[in-house]
Parts: structure tokens; sequence; C-alpha cells
């Protein structure tokens, strides 16, 4: 686990073939950050999976610094996507995180997911 226990999940499911295309470069992307814990989570058969988040699309990213949901939604299947927003979410501090976090209903809601990313920061 990292330092500042940062963790990105990629929330998927194994019959999903874009989560399948997916997950090589997401694999990839991890290798570059060491100080991340990077998680592919099949929402069907995680047992840390919490079943009453209905995920809608996939795949989705769980974005989690220390007990801040930074960033919950779905995102285009490109790795250089999430290495942009990663990376800017990588430069906050905690009293930015925790402003980001607060700043609006949705951002709010997303901390109802921490329970999860502690689950997974247990692994």
């Amino acid at each position: 686990m990292p330092a500042d226990g940062t963790i990105v999940a990629c929330l998927c499911a194994a019959w999903c073939d874009v989560c399948r295309e997916y997950q090589s470069g997401f694999s990839a992307l991890a290798s570059d950050y060491p100080e991340v814990a990077f998680h592919w989570v099949d929402i069907e058969h995680d047992p840390a999976w919490q079943e009453d988040w209905d995920i809608e699309d996939f795949p989705t990213i769980l974005v989690q610094r220390g007990e801040t949901v930074v960033f919950l939604g779905p995102m285009l299947p490109q790795p250089l996507q999430l290495r942009r927003v990663l990376e800017s979410l990588l430069t906050m501090d905690a009293a930015a995180c925790a402003q980001h976090a607060e700043s609006s209903a949705e951002h709010r809601a997303w901390q109802r997911m921490n329970e999860f990313g502690r689950k997974l920061q247990a692994r």
C-alpha cells in the first residue's frame, strides 16, 4: 500500500469485452505509479464489492486518497485519459482533497464508497 493510501480501482465485469481490452493498458499504467495501489475489481465476483452500488458503465474508475474518494465514475477505456486524471489528483494535498470531496453533492456522495476503498487497501 502506498504511504498516503492512494488507490485506483477499475470496476469492471469479466463478461465486458471493453474491460478485457482495457485491462492490459490499466496494468501497464500501474507499473508507472509504484506508490499507488492499483486494483482490478470484477464487481460480480470480488468479495470487497458492495452490491448496493449500481455501476452502469464499464470501466468505472475509483480513485481514493487516504479516506477521501476524489474520483468515481465511468471513463473511456484509454490509459492516457486515466493518466491525466491521476496526475491531476496526485498533485492535491490533503486540504485540497478534502475541499474537492465537499465541492458538490456528487462528490459528497462518493464518500460513501470509502469503505470499499478501505477493503481494497487491506488486501
